[in-house]
């Protein structure tokens, strides 16, 4: 099961970023009170422990819902199991679990920056550089290098770098 986890903004740019990374063939949910508490690992744990129980789950969260993506997922062995978190634009949030970790993030700075609080496994980011909100709604027109291994990397866009995520993993079940 996929939980998206949006930052604090109009449902709107979700929407987009649904339409514009399909998941038709995954089971998802998306986090529906993120515009007053993506920062609340607590509350998104409510909502995941309601509708996704012992499931094996993977986060795909940006901006503040990194934070509470990360939050809950520390708690969350005790009631699903994490398999990953795809953390989008989370900058400043400190990512390290038992689980694999992937950042994305829209400029060369913030990716560097960022890594500094915990490397994923594998990482992207955008170039040329694109505004933070563009990043998360149209993930499939965001150009850059994805980082498969330190010194190894590919140009593509962040929409291909989480699709073939989803595809190399046994993280998520599909329909």
């Amino acid at each position: 099961m996929i939980i998206i986890c949006p930052g604090i903004h109009s449902p709107k740019l979700t929407d987009n970023f649904l339409i514009n990374l399909p998941l038709n063939n995954y089971n998802y949910l998306v986090f529906p009170d993120h515009e007053k508490y993506a920062f609340s690992g607590d509350k998104l744990l409510t909502f995941i422990q309601k509708y996704a129980m012992n499931k094996e789950i993977l986060l795909i969260a940006f901006s503040a819902g990194v934070v509470g993506a990360i939050a809950s997922a520390k708690k969350l062995p005790q009631f699903s199991q994490i398999k990953g978190l795809i953390a989008m634009d989370g900058w400043g949030v400190p990512l390290v679990g038992d689980f694999p970790i992937y950042r994305l993030s829209h400029d060369y700075f913030t990716h560097w920056s960022s890594n500094l609080w915990g490397a994923g496994e594998q990482n992207f980011y955008a170039d040329p550089p694109v505004p933070h909100l563009d990043l998360w709604q149209f993930p499939h027109s965001v150009e850059g290098w994805w980082e498969i291994a330190p010194g190894c990397q590919v140009k593509g866009s962040a929409a291909e770098f989480i699709e073939q995520i989803l595809r190399n993993s046994n993280h998520v079940t599909k329909i």
